[in-house]
């Protein structure tokens, strides 16, 4: 079996997350879920060891498939994938827009460190799901439970002060 490292900013993690995940254990065996700072993003809503914590709960009934570890890093992901020693970086796919960004993402890595990277596309009713809106539509108290596992939804609304 393959070692993967499917690196993010889980800010926070959803059901589209886990998806991608549950795909790359039953492909590979061995998942490291790197949570990671974007600088080209604005920091999110929760703090690494508030994402650290939320991960780790959430896929906790999916290492009955196989090994996940979860850890954070703070760098390049090709750095991560070799400090962790994995084999691939595993992306998720929503869109064909999202394929135009990771092409040219996992091109560079792989110039530039010999990573190479595997997408898995989401199952078709999660396609519409990102982080970005969710924590938008919590903030404003709307209902994002169809969107994220029953404990981040309770980390979201303690976030928006609803609990």
């Amino acid at each position: 079996m393959a070692k993967v490292l499917y690196p993010g900013s889980f800010d926070p993690i959803h059901l589209g997350h886990l998806d991608v995940v549950e795909q790359a254990l039953d492909l590979f065996g061995h998942v490291v879920v790197c949570t990671m700072h974007n600088p080209s993003k604005p920091s999110g809503q929760f703090a690494l060891d508030e994402r650290l914590a939320m991960i780790d709960e959430v896929v906790e009934p999916l290492r009955r498939l196989g090994t996940v570890d979860v850890v954070s890093f703070a760098g390049l992901a090709v750095d991560a994938a070799r400090s962790n020693g994995v084999d691939f970086i595993v992306k998720g796919l929503r869109t064909g827009g999202d394929f135009e960004v990771e092409q040219q993402m996992a091109q560079t890595n792989f110039v530039a460190a010999g990573v190479r990277t595997v997408y898995l596309p989401c199952k078709p009713s999660l396609v519409f799901i990102s982080s970005r809106f969710i924590r938008e539509i919590a903030q404003y108290g709307g209902d994002v439970s169809a969107m994220v596992p029953p404990s981040v939804l309770g980390h979201l609304e303690r976030a928006s002060g609803r609990s």
